[in-house]
């Protein structure tokens, strides 16, 4: 009998631990210059694909500003509620095939994402090659 309660109780927290070790959720985004939390994005899934977007600006000077420099669909729209990743594909363990856009210029890059453990992201954005390029750690929201 306690044998059989030792291994409910290992099924089920499996079973949590499994659901908080993917890439969607809530993150916390920390500028890879200044080491400041900036954000939150929240990253989801959507027809096959990771998708983020940002749920709060941490600075309350720029909790209103819009997407001056975007372009397209973004152009002028607020940054809060933008969505930054766009359709990355799962690929191995990382996702790639997608991209990240910097609101702060409106420039789209290249992006993967990896998770480092399971409450640590890694997202890098460059141009062309991946060592063209910046990295940031995204911590998850608890």
């Amino acid at each position: 009998m306690k044998n059989i309660i030792t291994v409910a109780v290992l099924l089920i927290s499996s079973i949590f631990y499994a659901q908080n070790t993917g890439v969607t959720g809530k993150w916390k985004t920390i500028d890879d210059e200044t080491g400041q939390a900036k954000s939150i994005v929240e990253i989801y899934e959507k027809s096959g694909k990771i998708y983020g977007r940002v749920m709060e600006i941490f600075d309350v000077n720029h909790k209103k500003d819009l997407c001056n420099d975007c372009s397209g669909e973004d152009a002028n729209k607020p940054i809060l509620g933008l969505t930054i990743i766009k359709g990355l594909s799962k690929d191995g363990n990382e996702y790639n095939s997608g991209e990240i856009m910097d609101p702060k210029n409106g420039r789209h890059y290249r992006c993967t994402i990896v998770l480092q453990s399971k409450d640590k992201l890694k997202v890098r954005g460059y141009i062309g090659f991946a060592i063209l390029g910046r990295t940031q750690y995204w911590y998850r929201v608890k």
